[in-house]
């Protein structure tokens, strides 16, 4: 029973003693618990592998993502497990002085770095970027060091991600610019399945709807960062 992840803390890393672990990692072996399924198998891709491998039965279940119309061509989704704003990762202090994608994209020499497939590649399209000041990453790592090395201005990305990268590597020359509500409202992340498989899907939900909210959930998730209110703002989702 193997479970599709990539390397994204607080959602999914590889600690020091080789564990696989994050909110979605821990969520994820509730759900194998609670259902009975055996072993829990964690098996790391990149993003892009993430729904054609869940389609093509490669692994019973993913990470977090955006249940986009797009990718329900794909996969069917969860009920959602968390949710978040974006954020673009720049060089500590901002240089540029941005204050979400709109305005770095008014800036004609920013330059923005994103992940194949996620939706940040076409949130920055939509305000305000020409897709030749955007460069495409396979990993996080690779596109966070890009900025790192200033050869692009910013990461966008989810601000979580960035603000969990950055606990793990504090050394490193980075911040976080939160996208605002009022620029971009928070999305909805859900684990994916096999677009056949709506028995397990279903099985999968039910065990969310007694789990999230709970204190033990609470407790997990604020291992990983989140507060009270973002598991809140999850709920009323």
């Amino acid at each position: 029973m193997k479970f599709a992840y990539l390397i994204e803390p607080p959602f999914n890393f590889v600690n020091d003693k080789g564990q696989v672990k994050g909110c979605d990692v821990e969520l994820a072996q509730h759900v194998w618990r609670e259902l009975d399924l055996g072993d829990f198998e964690p098996v790391e891709t990149e993003f892009a592998q993430l729904l054609p491998g869940v389609a093509e039965g490669q692994w019973k279940m993913t990470t977090g993502l955006f249940a986009t119309p797009e990718r329900e061509k794909l996969a069917q989704f969860s009920r959602p497990i968390w949710a978040l704003p974006d954020g673009i990762l720049v060089k500590r202090g901002n240089p540029h002085q941005i204050e979400g994608y709109a305005s770095a994209s008014k800036i004609p020499e920013f330059k923005m770095a994103v992940i194949r497939d996620q939706v940040q590649h076409g949130t920055s399209l939509d305000l305000g970027f020409v897709e030749d000041r955007i460069t495409i990453f396979e990993t996080y790592n690779d596109a966070a060091q890009s900025v790192l090395e200033g050869n692009l201005d910013g990461y966008a990305s989810v601000g979580r991600a960035h603000s969990g990268f950055l606990q793990q590597h504090p050394e490193m020359d980075l911040e976080v610019v939160h996208v605002q509500p009022s620029e971009k409202r928070p999305a909805f992340g859900s684990f994916a399945f096999n677009r056949d498989d709506a028995e397990f899907k279903q099985a999968v939900d039910e065990v969310l709807e007694n789990y999230l909210g709970s204190d033990a959930h609470r407790q997990m998730m604020a291992n990983y960062g989140f507060d009270d209110s973002e598991i809140d703002l999850l709920l009323a989702g």
